[in-house]
């Protein structure tokens, strides 16, 4: 059991440090990301409660519906909703990078659970696929909404819906995409294999961008200052 609960949980904190160490300005609170990480750790169950009901209603009775309602639509959901109502008002979420980190690990909370409890079901054996995807994809669908929420955060009030929005749909839209090759998709590692190397370039350039974004930030505080 140990050697399941070490190989569920690495491939999260592993991610979660590297996001946590690309922070090139003020570092967050430890505590603050952990607390944000056992949110939603929290969530799995709600949402895997939702999911079971959708399934034994028959509400859920397509791979398209399975894919972008029950795991796309309530799984990004409930995790935005986390990063709305305990993050985007916080004081430490003061520069647009803060957004990544904290989407990253509401994320790869709920992907730990997920990841432990398929690893007692099926066997560690698949430690290694799954933290190269399902893991990998929960933190890149992470990095997204939170750095569209720190476009929301720090952009003018006339654009913040827009970016709110934003931060929502497009993890929802990929992350049924994820789940629709999956599940529709005979020969799917032909398909998830370049839809993941297309994550991992999505999420890394809105890295570099909200680097950028931050670098900006604090120029224009500096440049504030030398003037006073």
């Amino acid at each position: 059991m140990l050697v399941i609960l070490s190989a569920g949980i690495a491939p999260g904190l592993a991610l979660l440090s590297y996001f946590y160490l690309r922070d090139e300005y003020e570092t967050e609170p430890i505590a603050l990301v952990f607390k944000t990480f056992i949110y939603g750790v929290l969530i799995t169950f709600p949402i895997m409660f939702l999911q079971y009901v959708l399934k034994v209603e028959g509400i859920v009775t397509s791979n398209w519906l399975n894919a972008y309602v029950s795991s796309g639509l309530l799984e990004e959901f409930f995790k935005w909703f986390i990063l709305m109502v305990a993050i985007f008002q916080h004081y430490h979420f003061n520069d647009p990078y803060d957004g990544i980190i904290y989407g990253a690990s509401v994320s790869l909370g709920f992907a730990t659970v997920e990841n432990i409890l398929f690893l007692v079901s099926n066997g560690v054996e698949y430690a290694f696929g799954r933290a190269l995807m399902p893991v990998s994809s929960h933190a890149l669908f992470g990095v997204l909404m939170g750095y569209y929420l720190g476009k929301a955060k720090f952009s003018i009030r006339d654009q913040r819906h827009k970016w709110l929005l934003i931060s929502v749909v497009i993890p929802l839209v990929l992350h049924g995409t994820y789940n629709y090759i999956f599940l529709s998709e005979k020969n799917w590692i032909y398909y998830m294999v370049p839809f993941m190397l297309f994550l991992w370039w999505l999420g890394l350039k809105k890295v570099k961008h909200a680097h950028r974004l931050t670098a900006n930030k604090y120029s224009a505080a500096e440049l504030k200052k030398e003037i006073l």
